[in-house]
């Protein structure tokens, strides 16, 4: 997923754009920054592990298949500052995709 896509497809930022809660950078971290591409004043750590992880090859990140295993290395959806719209946005399908897996496993 490119920078751009994430951006228009964000509810309203109003609610959460400048807010603290919706950024913070571990300058400390010994693996920051854990992905390149972005300028170390506009990452953000808040998503570390990416809740879309769990959408599969829904999550609209930039991502690949190795030997059956999702690999995100590549991807900077979740470390970019003004993203924090576009994850939250999408906790309603993470539920959703719960819920799916949660009924598979119960008919085993």
């Amino acid at each position: 997923m490119d920078k751009d896509r994430s951006q228009t497809e964000q509810p309203k930022r109003e609610y959460w754009h400048g807010k603290t809660f919706a950024f913070f950078t571990n300058r400390e971290c010994e693996f920051f920054p854990c992905h390149a591409g972005i300028d170390p004043d506009e990452f953000n750590c808040l998503f570390c592990y990416c809740p879309l992880y769990a959408l599969g090859d829904k999550c609209g990140g930039r991502f690949t298949y190795t030997s059956g295993i999702k690999d995100c290395s590549h991807c900077v959806v979740p470390h970019r500052k003004d993203n924090y719209g576009y994850i939250t946005g999408r906790f309603n399908d993470i539920v959703e995709a719960m819920k799916r897996i949660a009924a598979m496993n119960s008919m085993e």
